[in-house]
């Protein structure tokens, strides 16, 4: 009985865990998108190295490491990310 009750217990835990992660990965492919079209290819841009990590990290399934790199990098160039928020882990 009492493994029944850490399953069940376990499941309902990770279920949330679950959409975070999800949701943590499409605001990634939306900053990441975001960052392609209006930074990475603007005017006399130089070549990002931090950036062109986050965006591997990101497409890697790796939110947590590239999403604060690419919502600076957007403000920095005067674009709001998606929400408008920071990202909290």
């Amino acid at each position: 009985m009492k493994r029944i009750l850490l399953v069940l217990a376990a499941m309902a835990l990770s279920a949330p865990l679950a959409q975070a992660q999800s949701d943590d990965k499409a605001y990634c492919a939306q900053l990441s998108e975001l960052y392609r079209k209006y930074v990475q290819n603007a005017t006399g841009r130089r070549v990002d190295v931090e950036a062109l990590q986050a965006l591997d990290d990101c497409s890697r399934g790796k939110p947590a490491s590239a999403i604060p790199v690419l919502e600076k990098r957007l403000r920095d160039a005067k674009i709001t990310p998606p929400g408008g928020g920071e990202f909290k882990p």
